[in-house]
């Protein structure tokens, strides 16, 4: 797999990853729960979300050569950037549907 497969590789599975939580009602879209996920838990899939897509892109960036020292300042975007993605999903889940 080259580079740009492999970023946008990440990137898809960013925006979908960060979507899911919101998307569906099971626990990491498998667990059936008693009770419905409320906001608190849905976050916390969203933090874990984040450290599977950036396990996927170290992954795949240690397969490319040489992993590329990050600051502070990468964890800041890319933790932005993955809340963005999951914007769509927050929209749907609690501005659009009546029965949330």
């Amino acid at each position: 797999m080259n580079q740009t497969a492999s970023s946008w590789l990440v990137v898809v599975a960013a925006f979908l990853i960060a979507n899911l939580p919101f998307i569906s009602n099971r626990l990491f879209a498998v667990i059936a729960l008693k009770t419905p996920k409320n906001l608190g838990l849905r976050l916390a899939e969203l933090v874990v979300g984040y450290f599977v897509v950036g396990a996927l892109g170290l992954m795949l960036e240690q397969r490319l050569g040489q992993i590329a020292p990050q600051g502070w300042q990468f964890y800041a975007i890319t933790g932005t950037l993955f809340v963005t993605f999951a914007f769509p999903g927050f929209v749907y889940r609690y501005l659009f549907r009546k029965n949330a």
